[in-house]
């Protein structure tokens, strides 16, 4: 398996694990788990997007990133050691 293929597919399975977790109410939605979920996702996808070259793809995949990474700083904060 090729690393582009690698990173993608990881980082999308951990995406999708997040969407269908909090859809389901599996995960909540304002929960450490789901803000990791996406930014481990986000970057992992990103890598894959840049080792691809896929332009829009990467650009998606780093606001995601960027928003997860803002999430979970925002949650940290509110939630000064209560994890």
């Amino acid at each position: 398996m090729e690393a582009a293929t690698l990173f993608s597919s990881l980082g999308v399975s951990l995406l999708l694990m997040a969407f269908l977790g909090t859809s389901f109410k599996l995960i909540a939605q304002q929960s450490l788990l789901y803000w990791l979920l996406n930014l481990i996702g986000g970057i992992l996808a990103t890598i894959g997007a840049a080792l691809i070259g896929s332009i829009p793809f990467l650009l998606l995949e780093s606001v995601w990133t960027v928003a997860s990474g803002v999430g979970l700083v925002k949650w940290l904060r509110s939630n000064k050691g209560n994890y």
